[in-house]
């Protein structure tokens, strides 16, 4: 009986010991796992920061993000709005696999009554099978995940499809809206509880991102936290303080002195969520990506040189501000004009996390990480944009876009026509090559058309 109660206390206090080597066992194996801190901003345009060359606004904390990692010069969202880019991200696929090609939901009155097509057929949401990075990243790696900000990756009330069910731990602000009600509390938003009347919903968010953080690091454990700003989307609501800075400024670098002045509101939340990593002592450990999920919408911002904005498979409708940080691993103050896409990062994020690819599953994206250390380029030669929908605007022809080295060909589905620019010479899309370079043309045209068939992509359908 004696011998019997010892044997059990010994087997008790073994397993108190293995729980307690287990805790401590699992944030040290995870230890060299870096924290990834995901800021997207809503709507920012290339040129909408001081280090792209606009001089007309104040962005100094991005800038010095920029001084601190690696820009890049050639980044692209994976369409020209921001749903398809969101799901592009989250899910390591084309938005033409996934058939979101549209902002949610498409609607058929942006379709123009002239139109001689109607766009494509889209998922109305982000479908529960697909694997998300934020799946992975918790699942296999041991990450604490945390949404905040603009999910739009369903309709309406389908709040089964909220980040929640795609792999996140917490989701604050992660619903259908497309732009916030207002940026002023009370906010109207699914998942975020109102807190303060008249608090700036840039600041609330930013807010949230500090505490998940910073909870995570008391805890020991990596944390992968997705910022999706709601800014610099529609309504034009700046802070009053802000608002009276710009009002009187020359309209110069932007079309809207509201714009403007919340782009500044936007770069001082990135600041405070920057400053919270060095507070913590873990900026060093966290792997920080800043960017767009497209270019700026053109009632407000100013995308010159490039052509068009938001809404259109021109530059100004895809190419956008991309800053990655990762001190130790990415060379400081340095700039890439390697051509990349923002799916580009489902299986960078997987790389750095010590994940291999999901098996099974198509990748649209390759992984940066060489790129980023100074030890290779991407393997591939080109990439790809299937917008066959109308914007917001209905100004903008259906198409589908590829870039092969420095040149760019667009195809346009009401007359198939296609449309060709040397990038590195003709920054604006000026000049169409296409009558001029036949060959190089046909060969990009078949290439896009190859890469539509692969990827199942839907096409408009005829009226």
């Amino acid at each position: 009986m004696i011998r019997s109660t010892i044997v059990s206390r010994i087997a008790h206090l073994c397993g108190l010991l293995a729980a307690i080597v287990a805790a401590y066992d699992a944030p040290a194996a995870a230890a060299d796992k870096p924290n990834i801190l995901f800021i997207l901003v809503d709507d920012l345009g290339w040129m909408d920061l001081r280090c792209q060359g606009n001089s007309h606004l104040e962005t100094p904390n991005v800038d010095r993000l920029a001084g601190q990692g690696m820009r890049f010069t050639d980044a692209y969202a994976a369409a020209p709005v921001c749903s398809p880019t969101r799901a592009a991200i989250m899910t390591g696929h084309s938005p033409a696999r996934l058939h979101i090609t549209n902002h949610l939901p498409e609607q058929a009155r942006f379709t123009p009554k002239e139109s001689k097509l109607l766009p494509a057929l889209v998922s109305d949401h982000l479908p529960l099978e697909q694997i998300t990075i934020a799946e992975r990243l918790r699942n296999d790696a041991g990450y604490a995940t945390a949404f905040i900000g603009k999910w739009h990756l369903y309709v309406g009330n389908a709040q089964q499809f909220a980040p929640t069910a795609q792999g996140f731990d917490l989701n604050l602000g992660g619903c259908a809206f497309g732009g916030p009600p207002t940026y002023f509390d009370p906010y109207k938003i699914d998942f975020l509880p109102d807190r303060k009347p008249g608090e700036y919903l840039t600041e609330r968010l930013a807010d949230e991102a500090i505490t998940f953080m910073r909870e995570q690091h008391r805890q020991r454990r990596p944390f992968f936290t997705a910022l999706f700003t709601y800014t610099v989307h529609w309504p034009m609501e700046p802070p009053t303080e802000l608002a009276a800075k710009y009002k009187d400024r020359p309209l110069v670098g932007y079309h809207d002195s509201r714009y403007a002045a919340m782009i500044e509101e936007m770069d001082h939340a990135v600041g405070r969520v920057l400053g919270s990593l060095d507070e913590l002592g873990i900026a060093d450990e966290t792997f920080v990506v800043f960017t767009s999920d497209n270019g700026a919408f053109g009632g407000v911002g100013d995308c010159r040189p490039l052509r068009a904005d938001k809404g259109h498979l021109y530059e100004g409708g895809i190419r956008v501000p991309l800053i990655v940080r990762w001190p130790g691993k990415v060379k400081p103050d340095t700039v890439s004009a390697e051509p990349v896409i923002l799916t580009d990062f489902f299986p960078t994020l997987l790389e750095i996390a010590g994940l291999s690819p999901t098996p099974g599953v198509p990748a649209d994206g390759e992984t940066l990480l060489p790129l980023l250390q100074g030890t290779g380029r991407p393997h591939r030669d080109a990439l790809f944009w299937h917008y066959p929908n109308f914007a917001f605007h209905g100004a903008n022809r259906l198409g589908s876009a590829i870039r092969l080295g420095d040149h760019k060909l667009i195809r346009f589905f009401d007359d198939d026509s296609v449309e060709l620019y040397d990038l590195k010479r003709d920054i604006s899309e000026t000049a169409n090559l296409a009558d001029t370079k036949p060959e190089l043309a046909a060969t990009m045209r078949q290439r896009l058309a190859t890469w539509l068939k692969d990827s199942g992509a839907n096409l408009p359908r005829p009226r």
